[in-house]
């Protein structure tokens, strides 16, 4: 306990208690709604069905994050003025554990909004969650502490996931369950965390700096090596990992023929798998360097996005485990990408633009998934009544093609530039794991 309150300003051990309790919380929503349950009651025959459902699974992806990449400028704005965050945090978590609480009570169409709402609140949460790491923290303890915060995390994974397991909870039951856990395990972070008004209120003028500062990011990354093709490459292999992550429950049942209690058994083995190749990842990372590793990583996707789209059109046991095989490489890569490709951008950085490259690099994220999850639902949407299963081969061999041109566009990138941001790596830890709140199947 002692080694706990050291790493805050408060010296209070239950204050980063508190806020690494937060993450665990979180990322219950993230792993039992969006990568669980969502997906799996949307393409129900009593809901949207199959073709419909999938579309429209995507479609509420694009709505959410795409309505939080426009905004996020001016809530992140937001976080830097008046000097208090957890007000703004506490509103958009009980957005979210509200409207995810009665998902599957209001009808399909009803459902679909809540949870567009519900995701859109989520991720807006995050903006002020990580922003809370300053207050929580010193300096000299934010990586100790932000690697405290994943690890639990983690955690939140695993024990949603056994919890559905072992009460063998329905698909219409988990929207609740996650909402009542998530809303829980919340409440010790707005108790036990205090943070200091400053009275400043953001101005019309610094909304509207806020979003000219992207014009000017990219006018500032132009002038570094590589740094555009590798944000491009990063677009498209973020795009088959993003839609990877909601998406596989849905495969998982629905092609592979699986129950929902096996797929959500699947998704926690693939957490497991994620969390536990991201040592070994890290590990290349430094022997290797990001962009060695990462090229390694995309490539093991590579295979094992042919393995899945095959094990789909394989009826019986070997196209079961052929699917099995492919979502551990998969998995394995998940913790990979988030690894290396952080590393990598922290190597194209100067340290004098690292928070404002890393704003853009979250971006690029997000538009990726928005733009993969439109294209994965067209697909099905198009082509399923003429292909059946196949129609689910020809969507995850489309991620295939993403990925490829991901891996292409970042061969002639050097990860080797004078004017890094390297050269702060050994000042404080290095940001080689997950961000705060972040879950290895949390899309990003």
């Amino acid at each position: 306990m002692q080694r706990l309150a050291a790493l805050t300003p408060s010296g209070q051990a239950r204050v980063p208690a508190a806020w690494a309790m937060y993450d665990f919380a979180n990322t219950i929503f993230s792993f039992a709604v969006v990568s669980g349950a969502i997906g799996l009651w949307l393409t129900d025959a009593s809901q949207f069905g199959e073709r419909d459902g999938n579309f429209l699974l995507s479609l509420a992806i694009v709505v959410s994050v795409g309505l939080n990449a426009i905004v996020s400028p001016i809530l992140g704005a937001l976080s830097d003025r008046g000097g208090q965050r957890l007000p703004f945090l506490l509103a958009f978590t009980a957005l979210c554990v509200g409207a995810t609480s009665f998902i599957a009570d209001v009808g399909a169409t009803g459902g679909l909004i809540l949870f567009i709402v519900a995701n859109f609140a989520y991720q807006a949460s995050l903006i002020y969650y990580d922003a809370t790491l300053r207050t929580v923290s010193r300096p000299a303890t934010r990586g100790m502490l932000s690697g405290i915060g994943v690890a639990v995390g983690y955690m939140g994974t695993i024990v949603v996931g056994l919890a559905i397991f072992l009460l063998d909870t329905p698909v219409e039951d988990r929207f609740r369950l996650a909402a009542v856990l998530f809303a829980f395990f919340a409440i010790p972070i707005f108790v036990f965390v205090k943070e200091d008004a400053t009275g400043e209120k953001l101005t019309r003028a610094e909304i509207a700096g806020s979003f000219l500062q992207l014009f000017q990011t990219l006018e500032h990354a132009r002038v570094v090596p590589g740094l555009g093709r590798f944000l491009v490459g990063r677009f498209f292999y973020s795009d088959a990992v993003n839609t990877v992550i909601v998406v596989m429950s849905v495969v998982t049942v629905r092609a592979m023929g699986m129950t929902p209690t096996v797929a959500n058994l699947v998704l926690l083995g693939l957490t497991v798998v994620a969390v536990v190749a991201s040592f070994g990842w890290g590990r290349l990372v430094d022997r290797w360097g990001p962009k060695r590793t990462l090229m390694a990583v995309l490539w093991s996707w590579a295979v094992g996005l042919v393995l899945g789209g095959i094990s789909i059109g394989i009826s019986g046991s070997i196209g079961i485990v052929l699917f099995l095989i492919a979502g551990a490489i998969l998995g394995s890569g998940l913790g990979g990408v988030q690894v290396a490709d952080r590393v990598f951008m922290l190597r194209l950085s100067p340290p004098a633009r690292l928070g404002e490259f890393f704003g853009l690099y979250g971006l690029v994220g997000k538009g990726s998934q928005v733009i993969g999850q439109l294209l994965y639902g067209l697909i099905l949407l198009w082509t399923f009544d003429a292909l059946g299963n196949g129609a689910y081969q020809v969507a995850v061999l489309s991620l295939l093609v993403t990925m490829l041109i991901g891996a292409w566009l970042l061969r002639p990138v050097s990860d080797a530039w004078s004017g890094s941001g390297e050269v702060e790596v050994h000042a404080t830890p290095p940001p080689d794991r997950l961000a705060p709140g972040a879950s290895p199947l949390e899309p990003r």
